[in-house]
């Protein structure tokens, strides 16, 4: 409806101001619902807990709505929200996420011109999150994957006094999420507002949510504040959201270190069926698992029922009468509760430019974002072998002594092909777009708009049986892990949609990646998968171990 003005109200889920004058921009709500939840008793302030349209179909029906929206829509709120005057008299610290998957991360050099030169924030500490999705190749492999982010933010200009600590989690399973809280309460406290920000689909949102369930969130806040959309469409955050840091008192961090004191003696034997079942969950999802507790809740006052005698007699010729349920009053903050309070903010994702996810439809990117601890597949090729990797990234082995091995890290959903370098052309002309490449899909009309495949050669020198001399990242799809012979050097051509980012990644991700494999499949290039076991981290059972 043109003639309804937008409502000034922002959508709980994306950060969008509600509307219903445009069903292709942010915060479209159908007008019927709209004008249901505004033209109550409250008015505009009955669309405070609503969501957009955009929103509810992620939430429910995992569907994303095409909008109007330029990418750099994206960069100018960050930057809007980073050039505000400081709060507090200082500025704000950046809670940078990091998908450890993406590095070398394309936006952190980036960060420097989000700023506002004459309100220097106050540090940056980098989260490197989805590490629960990466198999261990080797003892020490966290410790290894923290110096390859450290050495990231180090090229990017981000070192010293700048870089106020870097953090393995996973903002999913909750794996390193305690200890980030720690450190922000210890370092940070309660000093001034925090920014989430990152690229699209690195995981913020799911950050913003666990933190908000956390011991850094006032007690209240899970109450009063609605959970961000979390979807692996990229974009899903629009606009600001935040909730209120909680001040970190001596009395408060005693409490929280004595219940994770306690927490840290249990044993799985000791949890509740409710507690094993989701652990069982988690340790399905990732490698690595951790439990986000909560110290400070607020007691809730038993509810009072109300009784209307009227209502629940009626005559033997009356039908019982229904009467229409009381909406529940949605809690608020009072002002004294955040006159003074510093506010942690989820920002949209900045979208990455030649990532070929901007080339998917929503489903192949749910094909495409590892959402499930990646099984690592390993094959030997020799030269005048083919790799293909869906139809999204090809790798040719063309030259080189004796044969090596590539092991795929990439979502379990893409599949992965060899074949001879005589058949590679034909493969890719008769099935990309079809089942045998999965992704894209839609057939010939599909691959008619999609960018054909662009060669970058390679040159890589061998270090050894067991250790990878560089990963091939095609682009956000997944990388391949190179082992070959020691000094033998290998010639090689890898491919991937034109206008997205090929990159040689040396030192590795995890070097030691092709030991991770069961036996050989008899008769093919192929090794049999081997996925190592889970970790949950503050458990006794997993200390001895």
């Amino acid at each position: 409806d043109p003639s309804v003005p937008s409502s000034g109200v922002s959508c709980s889920g994306c950060g969008a101001e509600l509307q219903c004058r445009d069903g292709a921009a942010p915060g479209f709500v159908p007008a019927e619902k709209y004008q249901s939840l505004s033209e109550g008793p409250a008015g505009a302030a009955g669309l405070r807990d609503a969501v957009c349209q955009r929103c509810w179909q992620l939430a429910h029906h995992g569907r994303a709505l095409g909008l109007r929206l330029p990418p750099e829509q994206h960069r100018q709120v960050v930057s809007a929200a980073l050039r505000r005057p400081p709060r507090h008299g200082r500025g704000p610290l950046l809670l940078y996420v990091l998908d450890v998957l993406e590095l070398p991360d394309p936006v952190l050099p980036q960060l420097p011109g989000l700023l506002d030169p004459d309100v220097p924030a106050a540090g940056v500490l980098v989260v490197g999150n989805k590490v629960d999705l990466l198999p261990a190749d080797s003892p020490g492999h966290l410790r290894r994957l923290r110096e390859r982010v450290v050495a990231a933010c180090a090229q990017a200009g981000l070192r010293g006094a700048r870089l106020v600590d870097v953090r393995l989690v996973s903002a999913k399973t909750g794996f390193g999420l305690e200890g980030l809280v720690s450190r922000l309460q210890r370092s940070w406290k309660c000093a001034g507002d925090v920014y989430l920000l990152g690229t699209t689909n690195s995981g913020k949102s799911t950050l913003f949510n666990t933190l908000l369930r956390s011991d850094y969130c006032k007690s209240r806040a899970p109450d009063v504040i609605n959970r961000a959309t979390v979807s692996s469409w990229p974009g899903t955050t629009l606009n600001l959201l935040k909730f209120p840091i909680i001040n970190p008192t001596c009395d408060r961090i005693f409490r929280r270190q004595e219940r994770l004191k306690e927490e840290a003696t249990k044993t799985e034997d000791q949890l509740s069926s409710e507690e094993k079942k989701h652990l069982d969950h988690l340790k399905k999802q990732g490698y690595l698992v951790g439990e986000v507790g909560r110290t400070f809740q607020r007691q809730k006052s038993s509810s009072v029922v109300d009784f209307d005698p009227d209502a629940l007699s009626y005559s033997i010729d009356e039908d019982p009468r229904h009467t229409p349920k009381k909406r529940e009053k949605k809690e608020e903050f009072t002002y004294n509760e955040v006159k003074d309070a510093r506010w942690c903010f989820d920002t949209p994702g900045i979208i990455k430019e030649n990532c070929v996810l901007n080339l998917l439809t929503e489903k192949e990117v749910k094909m495409v974002l590892p959402t499930q601890a990646i099984i690592p597949r390993t094959f030997i090729l020799k030269p005048g072998m083919v790799l293909f990797l869906a139809a999204l990234g090809r790798v040719d082995y063309l030259q080189g002594e004796k044969p090596a091995w590539f092991s795929v890290i990439a979502s379990n959903l893409l599949p992965v092909h060899v074949t001879t370098l005589s058949n590679a052309d034909a493969i890719y002309d008769k099935h990309a777009g079809q089942e045998f490449l999965k992704v894209p899909m839609g057939g010939e009309e599909r691959m008619k708009e999609f960018p054909q495949l662009v060669p970058q050669d390679i040159t890589l020198k061998g270090i050894g049986t067991t250790e990878a001399v560089a990963d091939i990242k095609l682009s956000s799809a997944g990388w391949v892990a190179v082992t070959a012979q020691m000094e033998d050097e290998l010639l090689l051509r890898a491919y991937t949609p034109q206008g997205t980012a090929l990159v040689v990644r040396e030192p590795p991700l995890l070097p030691y990646i092709s030991t991770v494999r069961g036996t050989r499949v008899k008769g093919t290039a192929a090794y049999r998968t081997k996925k190592p076991p889970s970790l949950v981290e503050n458990l006794q059972t997993m200390a001895r171990r």
